[in-house]
C-alpha cells in the first residue's frame, strides 16, 4: 500500500489501514483541511462553493462520495461535474466562480491508484505556502464541521460540452480549416473520461472519421494509462491499417496528449507541445515556458520565432507561475501538457488537439501530401533519456547535488540551473538530475542529438555521481 501527501495534493493506492493507502478515513481528513484552507481564504460568513469533477476509476464513485459528504459537512456546496476531465474541473472552477476545486484521478497512475488534486479559486493548482498549510491541518486534525442549519448542499451539472465549445471559441482554432480536410483520425482514451470527450471534440471540430479505441469510460484500463511508446501498441498496429492520418492517446484525466503518425510511429510526447507552440508562435509572437527535464527543441522553435525561451522547475504550479512572469503565449510539459492561456492555465488535451489539427489542416492547404511523420521531421532533433540512481536512505542528496554543480561548473562550456536540482547545458547537449520526493533516489534526465548519445551523456554523469558517493 502507499499513499504520498505533496502539496498539490493526496496520493495512493486504495485500500488498506488509515495512512497506508488512500482509504476513506484519509480522504474525510485531507478534504477537511482543503475546506478549512478555503474557510481561511474566504472567510467564516460566506457559503462556499467547491466544484468536483473526478475520471473513470473503479475507485471513483467511493471517493467522490468521500469527498461531496465532507465539503457539505464542512459548510460547503457541492457543484458536481461527474466524470470530467482534469481541465474540464478547472475551467468550471472558474465558469461557477466558485472558490475550489476538486478532482479525484490519480492521473496517468495504474488502476490501482486514486489522488485527490487540490484547485484555488482560479481553477490552478495550489502554490507550495498553501499546500504545505493543507498538509499540516490534515496531519494536526485541526478542522471544525458545520452545525446541521450551516451544511451544505449538492448541485449536478455537466460541463464537457462548454468546454469543448471554449475550445471551439479559441482564435487559433479553426474547425472549417479542419472540416475541408477531411481528416481520418484515430483515439485511444484508456477507458477514462476521454472517451466522453475526446470523440465529441474531434466530430465538433469536423473531423469525418474517427476510429475509436478504448473510448468506453468503465475505467477498466485497457492498457497502462502513461501515454509513453510502450503503452501504445495497440493504436501503433492499427494506424496503417485503418489508413488514419493521425493519432491521439491521452491519459485517464486528459491533460496529458501523445500523437501517433500515420504510419504507426510516435511522434514524440515531447514534440506535442513543440507542434502546437510553433503553430502559436506563428500567428502570436511571445514567449515559451517549459520545466527544465523538458525537450530543448521548444527553445529552438521559439527563439526561431523571435521569441524568448523559459525555463521552470519540474511542476505544473512552477510552469505556471514562470508563464505568467514572462507572459508566455503557450507552454507546458514535455509530458504532453500543452498550457495555453488564451483559455486557461492548465495542461490540456483538448487544446493541444484543436491547436494540432488547425496547424496540419492549414499546412495541407499548400502541401496536401503532408503527413505528420513529415511535419514531426521539420522540428529540431532531439531523443531523451531517462535514468535514476538508486541510493541508500542514509545518503545526503542535497549534499551530493552541490558537489556535482560544484564540479561541473569548473568546465568553461557548460550553463548549470540549480532551481530545482541540477541542470547541465553543454553546447549541444543537456542532463538534468532531480531529487525524488518520495524515494531515495536521483532522477537523471539527459537529452542529445540521438538516443545514443543521450543514453551516453546520462551514463557518463552517472558514473560522476556515483563516484562522489
Amino acid at each position: 500500500m502507499s499513499l504520498i501527501k505533496s502539496i498539490s495534493g493526496i496520493r495512493g493506492t486504495i485500500g488498506g489501514q488509515q495512512g497506508e493507502g488512500l482509504n476513506p478515513l484519509d480522504i474525510v481528513k485531507f478534504t477537511a483541511a482543503y475546506a478549512t484552507v478555503i474557510r481561511e481564504k474566504i472567510g467564516a460568513d460566506k457559503k462556499g462553493r467547491i466544484v468536483v469533477g473526478r475520471d473513470a476509476r473503479l475507485s471513483g464513485e467511493m471517493c467522490y462520495q468521500c469527498v461531496s459528504g465532507t465539503l457539505i459537512g464542512m459548510g460547503f456546496d457541492v457543484i458536481n461535474i461527474g466524470l470530467a476531465t482534469t481541465p474540464t474541473t478547472e475551467i468550471a472552477v472558474t465558469a461557477e466562480k466558485a472558490d475550489g476545486g476538486l478532482i479525484l484521478t490519480a492521473s496517468h497512475n495504474p488502476i490501482q491508484w486514486n489522488a485527490l488534486k487540490l484547485l484555488n479559486n482560479e481553477g490552478e493548482f495550489f502554490d507550495k505556502a498553501t499546500g504545505e498549510r493543507v498538509l499540516a491541518i490534515a496531519e494536526k486534525g485541526d478542522f471544525t464541521f458545520a452545525p446541521v442549519d450551516q451544511l451544505g448542499h449538492v448541485t449536478e451539472k455537466d460541463y464537457t460540452d462548454y468546454h469543448i465549445k471554449e475550445v471551439l471559441n479559441l482564435k487559433l482554432v479553426d474547425a472549417e480549416a479542419i472540416r475541408k480536410a477531411n481528416f481520418t483520425v484515430m483515439c485511444d482514451c484508456i477507458n477514462s473520461v476521454g472517451g466522453i470527450v475526446i470523440p465529441a471534440l474531434l466530430k465538433a471540430l469536423g473531423v469525418k472519421q474517427v476510429y475509436e479505441l478504448n473510448c468506453d469510460p468503465t475505467g477498466q484500463f485497457a492498457h497502462t494509462p502513461e501515454p509513453i511508446p510502450q503503452n501504445l501498441t495497440q493504436i501503433a498496429g492499427e494506424m496503417k491499417a485503418k489508413k488514419a492520418d493521425v493519432g491521439f492517446v491521452v491519459d485517464p484525466d486528459v491533460d496529458r496528449l501523445a500523437l501517433i503518425c500515420e504510419n504507426g510511429e510516435m511522434f514524440g510526447e515531447e514534440y506535442t507541445l513543440v507542434s502546437c507552440a510553433d503553430y502559436v508562435l506563428q500567428h502570436t509572437p511571445g514567449n515559451t515556458c517549459s520545466n527544465l527535464s523538458s525537450s530543448r527543441a521548444l527553445r529552438d522553435v521559439t527563439r526561431a520565432r523571435g521569441g524568448q525561451y523559459n525555463a521552470a522547475a519540474v511542476g505544473e504550479v512552477n510552469v505556471v507561475t514562470k508563464m505568467k512572469d514572462t507572459h508566455a503565449v503557450i507552454g507546458g510539459e514535455g509530458n504532453g501538457g500543452v498550457i495555453y492561456p488564451e483559455l486557461h492555465y492548465g495542461r490540456d488535451a483538448l487544446v493541444g488537439i484543436a491547436l494540432f489539427l488547425t496547424n496540419l489542416a492549414k499546412l495541407r492547404e499548400q502541401n496536401p501530401a503532408l503527413t505528420v511523420s513529415q511535419l514531426r521531421a521539420t522540428y529540431p532533433p532531439y531523443c531523451i533519456a531517462k535514468q535514476r540512481i538508486d541510493l541508500t536512505p542514509g545518503v545526503d542528496i542535497d549534499k551530493l547535488l552541490n558537489t556535482v554543480k560544484a564540479e561541473y561548473s569548473k568546465q568553461a562550456d557548460t550553463e548549470i540551473t540549480d532551481i530545482d536540482g541540477v541542470k547541465i547545458d553543454f553546447p549541444d547537449r543537456w542532463v538534468h538530475l532531480r531529487k525524488s520526493n518520495t524515494e531515495p533516489i536521483i532522477r537523471v534526465y539527459a537529452e542529445a542529438a540521438t538516443e545514443e548519445e543521450a543514453q551516453k551523456t546520462a551514463d557518463r554523469v552517472m558514473n560522476e555521481v556515483k563516484k562522489f558517493i
